[in-house]
């Protein structure tokens, strides 16, 4: 840890990494229940969140292509301001609304998805860019290291400290936690804006056709399956996660009797699985190695959601949040550390879109899921059950996953 915060480099991307994900966090909790105090309506906040993760579906590829053309510690930048922009847009929409909850808030709603998919559009540029300079930060023996504190670090501050924050905010007045995002995403443009790198780590590729750029990292994926294995199940398991995580505000309000500050609470405890994740699983990965870490945490994240959706009581919801999310920044540490060391340096922005575009393109398709599979559910089942139902099915797929890693995943 010394010998890796010596490096002023790594401590600007780190710090930015910690502002940037407090405002993450604050909106992962405040976008949804701003949504909830708008309409109950599951496919509508469905919506909300389909549209905040379809970017990765539509812009991960060219994301990585631009990512390689280009100084990458200004587009951190860039994308850092127009995210503070967006969010003082959202703050504009807020305050037209007349009160809350709105009466015939579908306009409203349609305001915060095209907003939700702007400010989506920007995190995939700098989340690709972030994670594609990380290998000229830092060397690439302390890859899992520094993976490891800035997957900590995030979780802490976008899982540990956000949600709870923005459920104190958002209780006291609806506009002031994203009055706090829109500080942190300008916070972190400027600490990245601080950083200097080498000229070989800003360098700008030689320009060819975007289609020519954007099939080398096409040819070099296809080349290496298990790199895009690890791609495909992600995405498989962003959509049984998605789909179970964007019922969870109904779900906390509806089933668990949480107000916002409570809910945001609640969401300290998988905060707390992805720190504790962050800070051990590297020891683990090194102890264990790639495949036995991995066939380790799937199974763990099939328990997380199975015991959400059989015992809906805080208490057991509360330690199944804790160990999904250990499992997650597991699978997190191990994948993204293996792809920074085996991609070349200058197909990591195509490549790393790539496996983005399959791993996290699906998330919108998840989010949808999960707002259908409850609407649909309900006139049958009644409400509760539909709620619940979203986290038996991913506990269900997450199981389906873990069959098909140990039969099919050699690394």
């Amino acid at each position: 840890m010394i010998s890796l915060f010596a490096t002023r480099n790594y401590r600007l991307l780190f710090s930015a990494s910690a502002i940037s994900n407090l405002g993450d966090g604050v909106s992962a909790l405040a976008f949804p229940w701003l949504a909830t105090l708008i309409t109950r309506d599951p496919m509508l906040i469905a919506l909300v969140a389909f549209a905040t993760r379809l970017p990765w579906l539509l812009f991960s590829i060219p994301a990585g292509v631009w990512t390689d053309r280009v100084d990458r510690r200004q587009l951190m930048v860039k994308a850092g301001m127009l995210r503070f922009l967006l969010t003082a847009g959202v703050i504009s929409v807020i305050l037209s609304a007349p009160e809350f909850p709105v009466q015939n808030g579908t306009p409203y709603i349609l305001a915060l998805c095209a907003l939700a998919f702007l400010l989506g559009s920007a995190e995939v540029v700098r989340d690709n860019a972030a994670q594609t300079v990380l290998p000229a930060v830092v060397a690439k023996h302390q890859l899992e290291q520094a993976n490891g504190q800035i997957w900590s670090i995030e979780q802490i501050m976008g899982s540990f400290v956000g949600p709870p924050l923005a459920g104190f905010l958002i209780a006291y007045a609806v506009p002031a936690p994203f009055l706090l995002d829109a500080v942190t995403f300008a916070g972190a443009a400027a600490l990245v804006w601080c950083m200097r790198l080498s000229p070989t780590s800003a360098k700008v590729a030689p320009r060819r056709s975007w289609m020519v750029e954007a099939g080398d990292g096409i040819h070099w994926l296809w080349g290496h399956s298990e790199i895009l294995q690890l791609a495909i199940m992600l995405g498989c398991m962003n959509a049984m996660g998605i789909m179970a995580l964007t019922i969870l505000p109904l779900f906390g309000q509806e089933l668990l009797g949480l107000n916002a500050a409570q809910y945001g609470l609640l969401i300290t405890a998988e905060a707390a699985g992805g720190v504790a994740g962050g800070l051990i699983c590297p020891a683990i990965a090194a102890r264990l190695g790639v495949r036995r870490s991995l066939m380790l945490a799937l199974p763990l994240m099939m328990v997380g959601w199975g015991m959400i959706g059989l015992v809906p009581n805080v208490w057991m919801v509360a330690p199944a949040l804790f160990v999904g999310m250990f499992a997650g920044l597991m699978w997190n540490v191990v994948t993204v550390s293996y792809r920074q060391r085996r991609i070349p340096d200058d197909l990591l922005g195509r490549v790393n879109s790539l496996y983005r575009f399959f791993g996290w393109g699906m998330l919108p398709l998840g989010a949808l899921l999960g707002g259908w599979i409850v609407s649909a559910a309900e006139p049958e089942l009644g409400r509760e059950m539909a709620l619940r139902l979203p986290y038996l099915i991913a506990a269900c797929g997450m199981g389906i996953i873990w069959v098909y890693a140990l039969l099919k995943l050699r690394l």
